[in-house]
């Protein structure tokens, strides 16, 4: 019997036809870190390489035999689809809920992203590092786990871990450029940061709390 399709494959098929539609020559001179690669378009999202085929619209990862999230795809759907020729970056780092649009999505945001952010690494200081690092991150100089990680190229993300003690809980934030949503549509940042979690996670070897977004 046919499996029915999700509604988030559904979505990434609309985007697909979409993509076709699109003049890939601007999205290579507006889009900073996309490139073309023989028949492909291909840039990085959180460390890993994707080719989107340029004839079809489809996207595989460079790196593994693994099919591609629906949520990884979409993020890179919505980054062609969103991003504005005059986007640039403003080295002004905010919180997710003070970027343009996102306050609806903040509640949901602090439950399904920071908080289970915080409990998968709380006491795992030493496994975040390493993750973050072969994510390709760059170390910061504030908190106990400080580091700037490129969720695509043009939207670099700061991830902070202040550990826990015997008094205070774990904490964690993530800092995203004021710029980020001029690349890409405000609710796509909570997806993006569901995307940098998993990976995280996954690189860490660590299971991810169960309260976080699913990532389809």
């Amino acid at each position: 019997m046919e499996q029915p399709v999700s509604n988030y494959e559904k979505n990434c098929q609309e985007w697909q036809e979409r993509f076709l539609a699109m003049d890939q020559e601007k999205l290579l001179s507006i889009i900073p870190g996309l490139k073309r690669e023989g028949g492909d378009l291909t840039l990085y999202h959180f460390g890993e390489k994707f080719a989107v085929n340029a004839a079809d619209g489809s996207i595989r990862s460079l790196e593994s035999s693994a099919p591609v999230s629906a949520t990884v795809r979409l993020n890179i759907y919505t980054l062609f689809g969103y991003a504005s020729p005059l986007a640039r970056f403003q080295d002004d780092w905010v919180p997710f809920q003070q970027l343009r649009g996102t306050g609806v999505f903040q509640a949901a945001y602090q439950r399904g992203i920071l908080i289970p952010f915080a409990a998968t690494f709380s006491g795992h200081g030493e496994q975040l590092r390493q993750a973050l690092e072969a994510m390709g991150g760059r170390k910061l100089p504030c908190s106990d786990v400080g580091y700037q990680v490129d969720a695509f190229a043009c939207i670099p993300m700061r991830v902070l871990v202040w550990e826990g003690d015997e008094e205070f809980p774990a904490q964690g934030n993530l800092l995203f450029d004021r710029s980020a949503t001029d690349y890409i549509h405000s609710e796509s940042m909570v997806t993006i940061a569901t995307a940098g979690l998993y990976r995280l996670a996954d690189l860490a070897g660590l299971p991810l709390d169960r309260r976080a977004f699913p990532m389809p």
